[in-house]
């Protein structure tokens, strides 16, 4: 393996606009190829985790032509059928589990496949709820690791789930199921997650009700086809995270993000960042919005996982907070254990290896910033396919004293151009 060298940049300057957001991406192409007729979605994803998908819905029975920046997709008019080859998942959860709630209503028998990472990743979230709606839904072990078989059934039954742990990929498998449900499928969550699936549902034709309560939310669907719709999608708020720090930690920096989605399930980073003081505005930009930062002096703070439910700009927040001055606490955040990597212990040890005291209490983080990411020491990271550790890493070496990431290749599940713009703004 050959490691990427990232060397400290004097200064950060530049406007960027970040990949299409993964989230969207995944969805739009799973509505089309569910829906009757041709549908188009601009904008999407580049990274391999959304190319997963597109082939698993071509795999399926869609029909797919890109055009550019366009790409049309027309679902058949019987619907999907199962494919005698693996659904080929890569490393992408997102993949894995929505995929499995679309074939759980799709007649025959499918085999979900990942690559090791993916394979160490539990599916008995979704396994459990499609299970009751009538799919079998199997994967290896107790947590129903990859490779899932799902044996899909045309009659599934209408469930009310309550989600555990909340989860926005758990959440959207129950509801793709539930399309082909016989009556009225009814979520609840206690923490609410990003509501992508329902908006992106409502806008495909179908009826969905959302209610929220105290920090909850209870989602109702009625069953129906999508219809096929015309799809852009926004930026990922996500990638954006990390240029947002960047800009924030570095000691000379002026960034502008364009066109970025804003759910308010998708941008908890955004507020955490301003109670540490960081220099961030908005600027709306019809559905989406232009952020523009700059260096700040960061303060400690305690995040709750509630704030970014589905933690996955706790690695880039750790960098945040070993440059702020003070202890800041990362509560409940568990679920980084089984993303594609360890993310509460790569965590640990990228705020260790950047020279500051971290620690854990069960669940809870905890790390001691330097006041400055000019204190940075310069080290080494093994990535171990994880994308979002990669980046928070190469921002980290950025901003303070360089380093040499191996596995560097891994942010093309997500972000294939991420060294690039990183060039670009250096």
């Amino acid at each position: 393996m050959t490691g990427r060298a990232v060397s400290h940049a004097a200064r950060v300057r530049g406007s960027l606009r970040v990949p299409g957001d993964k989230s969207t991406s995944h969805r739009a192409l799973l509505l089309s190829a569910l829906a009757a007729g041709t549908s188009v979605v601009r904008g999407l994803s580049t990274g391999d985790d959304v190319r997963a998908s597109a082939a698993i819905v071509a795999q399926l029975g869609a029909r797919m032509l890109v055009d550019g920046d366009a790409v049309s997709i027309e679902g058949p008019d019987g619907g999907l059928h199962a494919s005698a080859e693996p659904l080929a998942c890569a490393n992408s959860g997102t993949t894995m589990r929505l995929v499995a709630g679309v074939a759980s209503a799709i007649e025959g028998t499918h085999e979900l496949v990942g690559d090791a990472s993916l394979s160490r990743r539990p599916m008995d979230r979704v396994a459990v709820p499609l299970n009751l709606m009538g799919a079998s839904v199997h994967g290896q072990g107790e947590r129903a690791c990859a490779p899932l078989t799902v044996r899909g059934s045309s009659t599934l039954r209408a469930i009310e789930y309550h989600v555990p742990v909340p989860s926005a990929q758990v959440k959207s498998a129950i509801l793709l199921a539930g399309l082909s449900a016989g009556g009225h499928t009814v979520i609840t969550e206690d923490v609410r997650t990003r509501a992508t699936t329902e908006d992106m549902l409502v806008h495909a034709g179908l009826t969905v009700h959302s209610v929220d309560a105290g920090a909850g939310r209870t989602v109702t669907l009625t069953p129906g086809r999508p219809q096929a719709r015309e799809w852009l999608v926004p930026a990922d708020p996500s990638q954006a995270a990390f240029f947002l720090v960047l800009a924030t930690v570095h000691a000379d920096a002026e960034v502008e993000l364009r066109d970025v989605l804003t759910a308010p399930e998708r941008v908890g980073f955004l507020r955490v960042l301003a109670r540490m003081g960081a220099r961030v505005t908005s600027e709306e930009t019809g559905g989406a919005v232009t952020w523009r930062a700059s260096s700040a002096p960061l303060a400690a703070t305690e995040v709750h996982a509630s704030e970014v439910p589905s933690v996955d700009e706790v690695p880039i927040l750790t960098v945040a907070a070993a440059a702020a001055e003070g202890v800041s606490a990362f509560r409940a955040v568990g679920e980084l254990r089984v993303k594609e990597s360890d993310r509460f212990t790569g965590s640990l040890e990228l705020a260790r290896a950047l020279g500051c005291r971290a620690w854990a209490e069960g669940d809870d983080l905890y790390v001691e910033g330097l006041g400055d990411a000019g204190a940075f020491s310069p080290f080494a990271l093994d990535a171990r396919l994880d994308h979002r550790m990669a980046m928070a890493a190469a921002v980290a070496m950025t901003a303070g004293a360089g380093g040499v990431i191996e596995g560097s290749d891994t942010v093309a599940s997500s972000y294939p151009d991420f060294f690039a713009d990183l060039a670009f703004l250096t």
